[in-house]
């Protein structure tokens, strides 16, 4: 099998963002969108990853160090361009290359695969993905011949009336025998209108010289979703969204209402749990099962609930996890905790849990019993059992032994909690 690389044009400005950072980098769910594309990469097995850099090539090549390596394009003079400006890093390799834009966060990893599969059982100089689309208005339309084969892909301003009105368009991910893409991509002449090199016509090209082109179609109308605009931006935010809670109701979680519920990509959650309203739970969160979460709860990162945990109305959670049975239903805020089993946290806790310079840890223990509006001033420890009383504000290092009771500002250990 021969082996695979990648290339990830990056280089636009994005003008219509109208900002200052360049649109790979704006965020989707906490994550730059060119890292979506990147993660599509390597899961396909890409030995390398280049990503064409150009407006705030810096700012892009920090942003992707460590998981690729650079190419400046010093003028942005198109696709076929930024392709050729590799041209130095590929003599001598013999494989596949995959090109992709940088800018489609939505990508189907199971799609991708697929196309380079097609390509390798097919021995096309070119694969590229297609989709069927209602709107294909702005896309490069996909021209087929009278027997279904691709004849050429027309970008837009140069289609003709009837051309306009077809409905595949072109998604932008190509698989490409490495020699023959290098040697036809300088051949590429530039667009009259918009005096670039455009990579689609390299598809004219391959056939001219007698190469087989061959493609793969999808239905999934998101994986051509360019992120042009913040709109666009904002709208892969909610596909993504949808297609994460579908996920999540067919695995057995309910969600009350999919409108007001926000769950990042990397969020694992058991069966028979509940997700009510009003809900944000980012990436990286593990919520066991039969849980129950929500209204208006906040999960941040590093947050993991054991099965049967409770976490409820306007409560944020970070850094923290809760044991088996630990219920924590009302206006609180529990960061760098670790909650032992079955433990309550009454309404209006709070671990505080930064002292200016470090974030500190709060150790509460399983059966524990922490009063309405009690602050906990970390790092501190509750023992297995321990009672807080009502608005009691244990500092830092004043330990709740196992089994006694605290209250009182600052709190004092004044007896053993009656069975």
């Amino acid at each position: 099998m021969k082996s695979l690389r990648t290339i990830i044009l990056a280089a636009g400005k994005g003008t219509r963002f109208k900002s200052e950072t360049p649109k790979v980098l704006h965020e989707l769910w906490g994550r730059p969108v060119i890292d979506y594309v990147i993660d599509v990469a390597e899961a396909v097995g890409s030995l390398r990853i280049d990503v064409v850099v150009g407006h705030k090539a810096e700012a892009v090549a920090e942003a992707v160090q460590g998981r690729a390596s650079v190419v400046v394009q010093k003028e942005q003079l198109g696709t076929a361009h930024a392709v050729r400006c590799c041209s130095d890093k590929f003599r001598a390799y013999k494989g596949d290359v995959l090109v992709m834009c940088g800018d489609t966060p939505l990508l189907d990893k199971k799609i991708v695969r697929s196309l380079v599969m097609r390509h390798r059982k097919s021995g096309a100089a070119c694969t590229f993905l297609t989709a069927r689309i209602s709107n294909s208005h702005g896309y490069g339309r996909i021209i087929r011949g009278a027997g279904g084969q691709v004849v050429a892909i027309r970008e837009e301003k140069d289609a003709n009336a009837d051309e306009k009105k077809l409905d595949e368009i072109n998604v932008g991910v190509y698989c490409f025998a490495s020699e023959l893409l290098f040697r036809s991509v300088g051949d590429i002449r530039q667009n009259a209108r918009k005096r670039e090199f455009y990579l689609t016509d390299i598809i004219e090209l391959l056939l001219s010289l007698g190469k087989k082109v061959d493609t793969v179609t999808t239905d999934d109308w998101t994986a051509n979703l360019g992120i042009n605009t913040r709109a666009d931006l904002a709208l892969a935010g909610a596909v993504s969204r949808e297609k994460i809670l579908k996920y999540l109701m067919a695995d057995g979680v309910t969600v009350v209402d999919p409108a007001t519920t926000y769950v990042e990509p990397g969020v694992r959650i058991g069966s028979d749990t509940i997700i009510f309203p009003c809900t944000y739970i980012h990436q990286g969160v593990r919520i066991g099962k039969n849980c129950s979460v929500g209204p208006f709860a906040r999960l941040r990162p590093g947050t993991s609930l054991a099965d049967g945990a409770t976490v409820g109305n306007f409560i944020e959670v970070s850094r923290s996890s809760l044991g088996p049975g630990a219920v924590a239903k009302h206006f609180s805020f529990l960061g760098d905790a670790v909650v032992g089993a079955q433990a309550n946290i009454g309404c209006g806790t709070v671990t505080a849990n930064y002292d200016g310079k470090n974030k500190n840890k709060t150790n509460i223990g399983r059966k524990a019993f922490i009063g309405c509006d009690t602050v906990l001033v970390a790092p501190v420890k509750i023992g297995n059992g321990a009672v807080t009383g009502a608005g009691s504000v244990v500092t830092k290092g004043r330990d709740v032994p196992d089994g006694m009771l605290a209250v009182g500002l600052p709190a004092r250990v004044i007896k053993k909690v009656n069975k």
